[in-house]
Protein backbone atom coordinates (compact mmCIF):
# COMPACT_ATOMS: atom_id res chain seq x y z
CA UNK A 1 0.00 0.00 0.00
CA UNK A 2 3.05 2.27 0.22
CA UNK A 3 4.16 1.78 -3.40
CA UNK A 4 4.36 5.21 -5.02
CA UNK A 5 2.34 6.10 -8.12
CA UNK A 6 2.47 9.26 -10.20
CA UNK A 7 -0.66 11.38 -10.01
CA UNK A 8 -1.54 12.79 -13.44
CA UNK A 9 -3.93 15.17 -15.15
CA UNK A 10 -6.29 14.01 -17.90
CA UNK A 11 -3.53 14.46 -20.52
CA UNK A 12 -1.14 12.25 -18.57
CA UNK A 13 1.12 15.03 -17.28
CA UNK A 14 2.46 14.31 -13.80
CA UNK A 15 1.07 16.66 -11.17
CA UNK A 16 2.27 14.85 -8.04
CA UNK A 17 2.70 11.49 -6.38
CA UNK A 18 0.71 9.35 -3.95
CA UNK A 19 0.83 5.90 -2.41
CA UNK A 20 -1.13 2.94 -3.73
CA UNK A 21 -3.29 3.19 -0.63
CA UNK A 22 -4.09 6.85 -1.24
CA UNK A 23 -4.97 6.18 -4.89
CA UNK A 24 -7.24 3.23 -4.00
CA UNK A 25 -8.93 4.54 -0.86
CA UNK A 26 -12.22 5.42 -2.56
CA UNK A 27 -12.03 8.99 -1.26
CA UNK A 28 -9.21 10.84 -2.98
CA UNK A 29 -9.98 9.53 -6.50
CA UNK A 30 -6.48 10.61 -7.54
CA UNK A 31 -6.00 9.98 -11.25
CA UNK A 32 -3.07 7.60 -11.80
CA UNK A 33 -1.81 5.84 -14.96
CA UNK A 34 -2.13 2.13 -15.73
CA UNK A 35 -1.21 -0.04 -18.70
CA UNK A 36 -3.29 -2.79 -20.31
CA UNK A 37 -2.11 -5.21 -22.98
CA UNK A 38 -4.58 -7.28 -24.99
CA UNK A 39 -2.83 -10.29 -26.50
CA UNK A 40 -4.34 -12.01 -29.53
CA UNK A 41 -3.06 -15.05 -31.37
CA UNK A 42 -3.00 -15.13 -35.17
CA UNK A 43 -6.40 -16.87 -35.18
CA UNK A 44 -7.94 -13.83 -33.46
CA UNK A 45 -8.42 -15.41 -30.02
CA UNK A 46 -7.75 -13.18 -27.02
CA UNK A 47 -5.62 -14.28 -24.07
CA UNK A 48 -7.09 -13.56 -20.63
CA UNK A 49 -5.51 -14.04 -17.23
CA UNK A 50 -7.39 -15.30 -14.22
CA UNK A 51 -6.98 -13.09 -11.17
CA UNK A 52 -5.79 -15.01 -8.10
CA UNK A 53 -8.11 -15.38 -5.13
CA UNK A 54 -5.70 -13.38 -2.93
CA UNK A 55 -6.17 -10.16 -4.95
CA UNK A 56 -7.98 -7.40 -3.05
CA UNK A 57 -9.85 -6.24 -6.16
CA UNK A 58 -11.97 -8.67 -8.22
CA UNK A 59 -10.38 -11.95 -7.07
CA UNK A 60 -11.02 -15.04 -9.18
CA UNK A 61 -12.32 -13.19 -12.24
CA UNK A 62 -10.91 -13.30 -15.76
CA UNK A 63 -9.19 -10.10 -16.89
CA UNK A 64 -7.04 -8.42 -19.52
CA UNK A 65 -3.86 -10.38 -20.33
CA UNK A 66 -1.65 -7.73 -18.72
CA UNK A 67 -2.66 -4.90 -16.45
CA UNK A 68 -0.64 -2.87 -14.02
CA UNK A 69 0.21 0.49 -12.59
CA UNK A 70 2.84 2.84 -13.90
CA UNK A 71 5.28 3.31 -11.02
CA UNK A 72 6.72 6.65 -10.04
CA UNK A 73 9.74 7.25 -12.30
CA UNK A 74 8.48 5.01 -15.11
CA UNK A 75 6.91 5.96 -18.41
CA UNK A 76 4.08 4.02 -20.06
CA UNK A 77 6.38 1.93 -22.26
CA UNK A 78 8.62 0.96 -19.34
CA UNK A 79 5.60 -0.09 -17.26
CA UNK A 80 4.12 -2.09 -20.15
CA UNK A 81 7.39 -3.98 -20.66
CA UNK A 82 7.85 -4.61 -16.92
CA UNK A 83 4.28 -5.79 -16.33
CA UNK A 84 4.26 -8.07 -19.40
CA UNK A 85 7.49 -9.74 -18.34
CA UNK A 86 6.38 -10.06 -14.69
CA UNK A 87 2.91 -11.41 -15.41
CA UNK A 88 3.39 -13.53 -18.54
CA UNK A 89 7.11 -14.00 -19.08
CA UNK A 90 6.97 -12.19 -22.43
CA UNK A 91 9.93 -9.93 -23.17
CA UNK A 92 8.72 -7.03 -25.32
CA UNK A 93 12.22 -5.85 -26.29
CA UNK A 94 12.20 -5.33 -30.03
CA UNK A 95 8.39 -5.46 -30.18
CA UNK A 96 6.05 -2.51 -30.53
CA UNK A 97 2.58 -3.21 -29.15
CA UNK A 98 -0.03 -1.04 -30.84
CA UNK A 99 -1.57 1.64 -28.62
CA UNK A 100 -5.32 1.36 -29.04
CA UNK A 101 -6.72 4.02 -26.74
CA UNK A 102 -6.14 6.21 -23.72
CA UNK A 103 -9.14 6.89 -21.50
CA UNK A 104 -10.22 7.45 -17.91
CA UNK A 105 -11.76 4.53 -16.02
CA UNK A 106 -13.59 5.33 -12.79
CA UNK A 107 -14.81 2.83 -10.23
CA UNK A 108 -16.15 3.31 -6.71
CA UNK A 109 -12.60 2.95 -5.46
CA UNK A 110 -10.28 4.72 -7.92
CA UNK A 111 -9.70 6.72 -11.12
CA UNK A 112 -7.21 5.42 -13.66
CA UNK A 113 -5.78 6.87 -16.84
CA UNK A 114 -5.69 3.69 -18.93
CA UNK A 115 -3.20 3.19 -21.76
CA UNK A 116 -4.61 0.21 -23.69
CA UNK A 117 -2.40 -1.74 -26.13
CA UNK A 118 -2.63 -4.76 -28.42
CA UNK A 119 -0.10 -7.41 -29.43
CA UNK A 120 -0.33 -10.48 -31.66
CA UNK A 121 1.57 -13.38 -30.04
CA UNK A 122 1.76 -17.04 -31.03
CA UNK A 123 4.67 -18.15 -28.86
CA UNK A 124 4.24 -19.82 -25.45
CA UNK A 125 2.93 -17.76 -22.54
CA UNK A 126 4.23 -18.49 -19.06
CA UNK A 127 1.91 -16.92 -16.47
CA UNK A 128 3.58 -16.07 -13.17
CA UNK A 129 2.32 -16.42 -9.61
CA UNK A 130 0.87 -12.91 -10.00
CA UNK A 131 -1.93 -14.65 -11.93
CA UNK A 132 -3.98 -17.82 -11.48
CA UNK A 133 -3.14 -18.87 -15.02
CA UNK A 134 -4.73 -17.93 -18.29
CA UNK A 135 -5.90 -19.10 -21.67
CA UNK A 136 -7.02 -17.95 -25.09
CA UNK A 137 -10.74 -17.28 -25.60
CA UNK A 138 -12.51 -17.08 -28.96
CA UNK A 139 -14.62 -14.00 -29.70
CA UNK A 140 -17.71 -16.21 -29.48
CA UNK A 141 -16.71 -17.48 -26.02
CA UNK A 142 -16.11 -13.93 -24.78
CA UNK A 143 -19.45 -12.69 -26.10
CA UNK A 144 -21.34 -15.67 -24.63
CA UNK A 145 -19.70 -15.15 -21.22
CA UNK A 146 -20.04 -11.38 -20.87
CA UNK A 147 -22.45 -10.20 -18.18
CA UNK A 148 -22.20 -13.43 -16.17
CA UNK A 149 -19.78 -12.21 -13.45
CA UNK A 150 -16.91 -14.25 -14.88
CA UNK A 151 -14.94 -11.31 -16.34
CA UNK A 152 -13.91 -8.18 -14.48
CA UNK A 153 -16.14 -5.18 -15.19
CA UNK A 154 -12.99 -3.37 -16.35
CA UNK A 155 -12.28 -6.02 -18.99
CA UNK A 156 -15.89 -6.14 -20.23
CA UNK A 157 -16.05 -2.36 -20.51
CA UNK A 158 -12.74 -2.15 -22.35
CA UNK A 159 -13.56 -5.08 -24.66
CA UNK A 160 -16.81 -3.40 -25.66
CA UNK A 161 -15.03 -0.06 -26.13
CA UNK A 162 -12.13 -1.42 -28.22
CA UNK A 163 -13.36 -4.52 -30.00
CA UNK A 164 -17.14 -4.27 -30.35
CA UNK A 165 -17.37 -0.78 -31.81
CA UNK A 166 -18.75 -0.47 -35.36
CA UNK A 167 -15.21 0.08 -36.67
CA UNK A 168 -14.02 -3.27 -35.23
CA UNK A 169 -16.59 -5.42 -37.09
Amino acid sequence: MQEMFPVVDEQGCITGAATRGECHDGKSMLLHPVVHLHIFNSQGDIYLQKRPEWKDIQPGLWDTAVGGHVALGENVEMALRRETLEELGIDLRGLSPERLDTYIFTSARERELVYAHRLTWDDPIHPSAETAGGRFWSREEVLATMGRDIFTPNFESEYRRLFLSPSSD
